[in-house]
């Protein structure tokens, strides 16, 4: 994950610029606080929102699966791991998660006086696409290197951006009239930012992120699929070797590896939400193997299927 300086200015005397970020910062935490009185993650009426809330850090990591994300952080701090990489982020940062991504974390700074609080904002392509056409009309900006995330500090125009978002829930009507126009003014904000280049390459249609993005819904909507990688080299017209290779750049793992962290999370999902059994969730991904997917399983999740699910029945899950 790519650490970037916060090089947009504020139009504020120096002394004040940090100030005005702090007070802003505290307004967010209040606003999130309102709407989240206890631990948890929890969707939001605006599509694609989600504020959290957390009150203990974490003994262990916590295996979960993002989307296409932006998340700032406005109180606490979290360990976020994506394949070997181990990556920290804290108040008043940002995060762009440019694809879909199975990965860990872990809750570094929560407590019951200061808990963790953060929002996360999936992105739309399509929506990036449009913007980029009218904010880049000379050409798009170039990539220097490209990574699994990145993590930015915020400035005061997206933290105030972001609190006005979240204080759309707050007042009735607000959600569906103005959270439209503030939502376009954080990507705005997002695209003029030191990661605008890397949000720029997720609505670029022949962009390396778009194609492993392409290849990434083909997998999820086809989870019980034997796949071969030259058959999704295929499906974005690259060669085998050099798909391999920017598939992995963007996302840390090989495509077999993926395909198999995405079945084991559909398969946990899907006893933990139908109280279906080991046998029948592994056979709707795609395990022919009782015994072959039991190990993976505990491999990944570090505990058997019965014995993790009865756990996470037992404590708040956490997806965010």
């Amino acid at each position: 994950m790519m650490r970037l300086q916060d090089e947009y200015a504020v139009t504020t005397k120096p002394g004040n610029a940090e100030r005005l970020l702090e007070a802003e910062t505290a307004r967010l935490v209040q606003l999130i606080s309102a709407l989240v009185p206890h631990d948890g993650t929890f969707s939001q009426r605006i599509p694609g929102l989600y504020v959290s809330r957390y009150s203990r850090t974490d003994r262990d990591t916590i295996k979960t699966f993002y989307s296409t994300s932006f998340i700032i952080v406005a109180q606490g701090s979290k360990d976020v791991m994506i394949g070997q990489e181990v990556y920290h982020f804290d108040k008043s940062q940002m995060i762009l998660l440019p694809v879909a991504l199975p990965l860990a974390m872990q809750l570094m700074e929560a407590s019951s006086s200061e808990p963790y609080l953060a929002v996360r904002l999936e992105l739309d392509p399509q929506r990036i696409s449009e913007w980029v056409l009218k904010l880049y009309p000379q050409g798009l900006p170039p990539v220097r290197q490209m990574s699994k995330g990145y993590i930015a500090d915020v400035n005061l125009s997206i933290i105030n951006a972001v609190a006005r978002l979240v204080e759309c829930l707050h007042n009735e009507g607000d959600a569906e009239l103005l959270a439209p126009l503030v939502l376009d003014e954080i990507l705005i904000r997002i695209l003029r930012s030191p990661i605008g280049a890397q949000v720029v390459e997720m609505g670029f249609a022949e962009s390396d992120v778009q194609r492993v993005s392409k290849v990434i819904t083909w997998l999820q909507g086809n989870f019980s699929r034997q796949m071969k990688v030259a058959e999704l080299a295929e499906l974005v017209h690259m060669s085998p070797s050099s798909f391999h290779v920017h598939f992995k750049s963007v996302t840390s793992m090989s495509p077999l590896q993926y395909q198999k962290a995405l079945r084991l999370h559909e398969a946990r999902r899907l006893m933990l939400a139908s109280a279906m059994d080991a046998t029948t969730a592994c056979r709707l991904v795609g395990y022919v193997s009782d015994s072959q997917f039991s190990r993976d399983y505990s491999r990944y999740f570090g505990n058997p299927p019965s014995r993790d699910i009865a756990r996470l029945r037992q404590q708040t899950h956490r997806t965010d």
